[in-house]
């Protein structure tokens, strides 16, 4: 196990009749309130009303900016730091799943940037102060709501970007499982998808002698894939809405990577599926995951036979461990495909005339790599890119 430092300050307020306490927690921030949030459904929900009538409740002054999509567009994150300067607005509200959450990080950390805020996403950049900020998740996927990450979409070019910076983490996060009932399936299940690839990004590791997060890792995934039929057969089930929910914020909140060397390098090579087809993230991730496994297996085989074993209950043939990986990697994909997700670039209609291209960003035109678990050069990515066809 390696040295490692975990802080994580983010205050969840988790349960039932919790976005009620919004007003209360806003206002030990700040006076004025940017509320940011996506397209109508919390003002078809009555979500709005609610939040509204608590931060009024409060004496806070709020400015709205809506509109953010799916792969959040600089575009708005732009605008958004233009409405914070001009109404010196000192703490931002993001009410929505990963999208608007990564968005409202974006505009945090450009309001006091001496710059353009796209510098901090491709490296050449440094963040001194950032607007505190605070969300209300109602999408479980990207857990965004408790780590210190972003991820930026750049129309020109179609650039997907992440940046990092410990300050960007919520000062608090509302999970309220009742607010997730009128998720379509859809979104659900690509939620459920971001939850396991981001628990499959530590568990691959180089590091050796790390059990305890093994075993706890190996505990989320199969909670999640049991969990997941169960949900999508009865969505408006409370218990099974919130173990979920928690799924989502305990993937991502750091504690499964202490002591690993986490990888990350399927989640660079799916930014650049779903930055140039703008396909949800976790749709791309069922994609591009399993061929990422086909790929690079063989540099650790006992870790993917333990992986099979433990999470898909594959018997391990201590002489053919190649077989107890393969069939570990086809029950991921049957998994997936139970709860109709995409296992191929063509599920998606996605056309491989474009794989080229994609490696060449993924790698600053072959210039470097992505991953740690195996170091992947363009060619390579070109290669899994194949494997996914």
């Amino acid at each position: 196990m390696h040295n490692f430092e975990y802080f994580n300050n983010v205050k969840f307020i988790f349960g039932k009749d919790t976005v009620t306490k919004v007003g209360e927690l806003v206002a030990a921030q700040g006076k004025k309130v940017l509320l940011h949030y996506g397209g109508g459904s919390i003002k078809k929900s009555g979500l709005y009303d609610t939040i509204m009538k608590s931060l009024k409740e409060s004496s806070l002054e709020v400015v709205e900016l809506g509109g953010v999509v799916s792969n959040p567009r600089l575009s708005k994150v732009y605008e958004g730091i233009e409405v914070c300067k001009a109404e010196k607005i000192d703490f931002i509200l993001a009410v929505g799943g990963g999208s608007v959450i990564d968005s409202a990080k974006a505009i945090a950390a450009g309001v006091h940037y001496d710059g353009d805020v796209w510098d901090l996403y491709i490296g050449e950049g440094n963040v001194e102060s950032t607007v505190p900020l605070g969300t209300i998740l109602t999408i479980p996927a990207a857990g965004s709501e408790v780590s210190p990450n972003t991820i930026i979409t750049k129309e020109e070019g179609q650039l997907k970007r992440g940046f990092s910076h410990i300050s960007l983490r919520p000062v608090f996060s509302i999970l309220n499982p009742e607010l997730t009932f009128t998720l379509p399936e859809y979104q659900t299940t690509c939620g459920m998808v971001d939850m396991l690839a981001h628990t499959f990004e530590r568990y691959f590791t180089t590091v050796r002698f790390v059990e305890v997060t093994d075993r706890m890792s190996e505990g989320l995934m199969k909670s999640i894939i049991n969990i997941a039929p169960k949900l999508i057969a009865d969505p408006n089930n409370y218990e099974l809405r919130a173990e979920i929910m928690w799924a989502g914020t305990i993937a991502h909140n750091g504690l499964l990577g202490t002591g690993r060397i986490e990888d990350w390098a399927s989640h660079m090579i799916e930014h650049e599926v779903s930055g140039i087809y703008d396909i949800a993230h976790g749709a791309g991730l069922s994609i591009v995951f399993p061929a990422w496994m086909k790929y690079v297996y063989k540099n650790d085989m006992p870790r993917f036979a333990q992986w099979a074993n433990r999470v898909f209950d594959i018997e391990i043939n201590t002489f053919n461990l190649e077989e107890t990986i393969l069939k570990g990697i086809n029950a991921l994909e049957r998994f997936y495909q139970s709860i109709n997700m995409p296992i191929r670039l063509t599920d998606a209609s996605i056309d491989i005339e474009r794989i080229e291209e994609m490696a060449d960003k993924a790698t600053n035109n072959g210039a470097g790599t992505v991953g740690s678990f195996v170091e992947l050069t363009r060619d390579d990515i070109v290669n899994i890119y194949k494997l996914a066809e």
